[in-house]
Formats: structure tokens, C-alpha cells, sequence
């Protein structure tokens, strides 16, 4: 049977706008579960890893709790640069570190995908490439005190201020936002999600 309902295991507004933008409802159900990342973990395998654990961790919240099975949906974001893992800034020195790291070079926004049904869990990743400005230490300082940075992996969100750094975008968007519709859509009609 087709519905347009499930659970996002995520609190991310950039995700929640994402689904509504192509229609999907959904219930906010995010588990607590372990980020950290494992001693030389691969980017892709490290995002692919997490979303498909909070989506499973999603599934056991429900069988606990008795609610309505419905489709998961889990994601997670990183970003990549030299080959090192960039997470959310634990404070201001080390979004500085990430911005100036990044600051007139290339880096990878990799987010990882995961749907699980009451069947299986199916994942997908998105990998895009994104160019930053040089920036300067006054733009560096002044994006840090715009609070922006602390909630989003490589201390930027390419939909807010910091759009402004960025010269261009090879790949998906969306993707770098959190949540690559493409790839989203594809997963959701797999797991018998109607959009549109």
C-alpha cells in the first residue's frame, strides 16, 4: 500500500524542509546514538554507517514504543577535505581550523542515505564537490559570531551566510544541505513512498 508517511530520524529543520518541499509528511522521531567516528574510517562508509544505524535505532524506538509502523528515513552529513572527516565545531577555534582549512580550496560533502522498512534497510550516498573562496580573517571572524557554523558539519551551511563563500558546486545542492532529494525520492518510492 502507498502513503506519503514516515519518520525522519533526524531534528535537522534543513532536512524537515527538504521532505516538505517535495511533499513528504513525516513524524520527527531521532534517536540518540553514538557519532563518533572509528579509527580510519573511510568518509563514505563513515556517513553510510550512521544513517543506517539511526534508522535502525529509529526501528527499535517504534517496536518499543508501539507505534505506527511507517518507513525511516536517516541521513548523515559530512564534510571531507585531505581525506579527513570534518564534523560539527565543537566551538569557535575549531570552526576557525575548518574554515581556513577550506578557505580557496575544494572540498566533499558527503551525506549518507538510509530508509528501513519492517523488510530491510536500503542505503544511497551523495557525494558533491564544492569550491570555497579564499576567505579573509574578517569574513572567517564575523561568519563564526553569526552563530551559524556550530550545527553543521565543516562549520558552514551553504543555504545561510555562508552561500556567499561558495564559487561552485559540482554534484547535488540539496545534498550538501543534509539531504540529497534525488537520491531521497529514489529511496522513498523504493520503500513504496508516494511523491507527487
Amino acid at each position: 500500500m502507498m502513503t506519503s508517511s514516515i519518520y525522519l530520524a533526524s531534528r535537522s529543520p534543513r532536512r524537515a524542509e527538504l521532505l516538505e518541499q517535495i511533499g513528504v509528511q513525516f513524524i520527527v522521531l531521532p534517536p540518540d546514538i553514538d557519532e563518533s567516528e572509528r579509527e580510519n574510517e573511510d568518509p563514505a562508509a563513515y556517513v553510510l554507517r550512521l544513517a543506517k544505524t539511526k534508522a535502525e535505532a529509529c526501528m527499535q524506538m517504534i517496536a518499543h514504543g508501539n507505534l505506527e509502523i511507517r518507513p525511516v528515513l536517516a541521513a548523515d552529513t559530512t564534510v571531507c577535505i585531505d581525506g579527513s572527516i570534518l564534523g560539527k565545531p565543537r566551538d569557535a577555534s575549531e570552526a576557525r581550523d575548518m574554515l581556513q582549512r577550506m578557505s580557496g580550496r575544494r572540498h566533499e560533502v558527503l551525506t549518507g542515505l538510509a530508509v528501513a522498512t519492517g523488510q530491510d534497510v536500503q542505503t544511497s550516498i551523495s557525494v558533491t564537490h564544492v569550491e570555497m573562496a579564499v576567505l579573509t580573517v574578517d569574513e572567517i571572524e564575523a561568519y563564526i559570531s553569526s552563530g551559524e557554523p556550530f550545527d553543521k558539519a565543516g562549520a558552514y551551511g551553504i543555504q545561510g551566510l555562508a552561500s556567499t563563500f561558495i564559487k561552485r558546486i559540482e554534484g547535488s545542492y540539496s545534498g550538501v544541505m543534509g539531504l540529497p532529494i534525488y537520491e531521497t525520492a529514489l529511496l522513498l518510492r523504493r520503500a513504496g513512498i508516494r511523491i507527487l
